[in-house]
């Protein structure tokens, strides 16, 4: 898998992030494997954050299955993560033309992503954005290494700066078929609202207020 270079990731995600209200995150990868795990590691931490207008799909090593609930969660954008071996130091992180996909050895996907990125954009009309994460290769510790750290927390601290403002951006502009937060209601008290910093003791009774009418 191969990338074309760019000159600073946020610019870059910031300018085809720009126009999105309701973005799709998809971690794809094998947990279990040292070296196809970070995109399921960005994606299940950027899931804890818990964005306004942002849902995550973890995909695992079959990105194509979970198409169908992509298209009913209605996104207008979709944010595809992946180790993806570069040939650039570990953690580094870049955004994937699907032009610029290759095989790689790290891949353990059913079907090949560009396959995947082609039905999301020109079947359903989406915009898809690829995101790849360098793994150490040279590594087999159990944790990620420090690189891969790093590049996880520039993955997860990019989107989250981006993304974080979709709730307040799009509020107000309802798009057809796409559910927004429900309003906050205020529960009603029955009875006259008492006075600042009076007790209940001193609040009137409405058995007292029928008897002084009678």
């Amino acid at each position: 898998m191969t990338r074309t270079p760019v000159p600073d990731l946020e610019k870059v995600l910031a300018r085809r992030l720009s126009d999105a209200r309701r973005v799709a995150i998809v971690g794809i990868g094998d947990e279990l494997s040292r070296h196809d795990r970070l995109g399921i590691l960005a994606a299940r931490d950027l899931d804890a954050l818990r964005l306004p207008a942002v849902k995550v799909f973890l995909a695992g090593t079959l990105p194509e299955s979970f198409t169908g609930p992509i298209r009913r969660w209605k996104p207008d954008h979709v944010v595809l993560i992946d180790a993806a071996d570069m040939g650039a130091r570990p953690g580094t992180v870049a955004v994937i033309g699907a032009q610029d996909i290759r095989g790689s050895r790290l891949s353990t996907h059913a079907l090949p992503l560009s396959l995947v990125i082609r039905y999301l954009e020109s079947d359903l009309g989406i915009r898809v954005t690829l995101v790849g994460i360098q793994p150490d290769l040279t590594a087999n510790a159990a944790a990620p290494t420090a690189a891969e750290v790093a590049g996880l927390t520039r993955v997860v601290a990019t989107l989250h700066r981006l993304l974080g403002p979709l709730g307040s951006r799009g509020r107000g502009k309802r798009a057809s078929g796409r559910s927004e937060p429900p309003a906050r209601r205020t529960k009603r008290k029955s009875g006259p609202r008492a006075p600042p910093g009076a007790s209940s003791a001193h609040r009137p009774r409405p058995e007292s207020r029928r008897a002084r009418r009678a």
